[in-house]
């Protein structure tokens, strides 16, 4: 689980992050990254911590499927949200496809979607 401080819950976070970060898509999903935004709601000096939000439609699958699929990409995520830099807006958007794939193939989905918008590839 994703600790509280690292959780994107604002719509105008998620809108941030899909419309003004870059993204990196994969056959299961797709991630969006606005590097080192600044919150403006978050008070005082100190840098805001790294955001990670997921996007799992109905697309997917029922509800037990994309609670699945959530639960999968918040366990992945958490091991990687240090890989971000401070104040960083990330969304995770599952594709129908992450629906029938395993956890493996989600990381392997995720680490190369990550790599491709780290290493500065376009869209």
């Amino acid at each position: 689980m994703l600790p509280t401080e690292n959780r994107l819950r604002r719509r105008e976070d998620f809108a941030t992050a899909v419309r003004r970060g870059r993204r990196a898509g994969r056959p299961a999903l797709v991630v969006h990254l606005r590097s080192g935004a600044t919150d403006p709601h978050a008070p005082g000096e100190s840098a805001p911590p790294t955001r990670a939000g997921f996007v799992v439609s109905k697309a997917v699958g029922g509800a037990v499927v994309r609670n699945k699929v959530k639960r999968r990409l918040r366990h992945l995520m958490r091991d990687r949200i240090d890989l971000f830099p401070p104040g960083s807006l990330v969304v995770v958007r599952a594709l129908p496809g992450a629906g029938d794939a395993d956890h493996v193939h989600l990381a392997r989905d995720l680490d190369a979607a990550l790599a491709r918008l780290m290493g500065g590839g376009a869209r």
